[in-house]
């Protein structure tokens, strides 16, 4: 099972925590998500494609990279 970081801006409450966490799991090939407002990022596991990822954040109104 691979691992993506991404790096996402604009959070500021719990809710866009939920947001960006129920976008990032409804994307095909991810077994689970945390994201963390504190350290700005999201620890995506399964075989997704980042690019996706990154789209799914996006789509919630946030912006996103992934860490290297």
């Amino acid at each position: 099972m691979s691992e993506t970081v991404l790096e996402v801006t604009g959070m500021t409450c719990g809710h866009c925590v939920a947001a960006v966490t129920k976008a990032l799991q409804a994307v095909a090939g991810v077994e689970s998500a945390e994201v963390s407002l504190e350290k700005k990022q999201a620890v995506v596991k399964g075989a997704a494609d980042p690019q996706q990822l990154i789209q799914a954040v996006k789509s919630e109104g946030y912006d996103a990279r992934v860490r290297t």
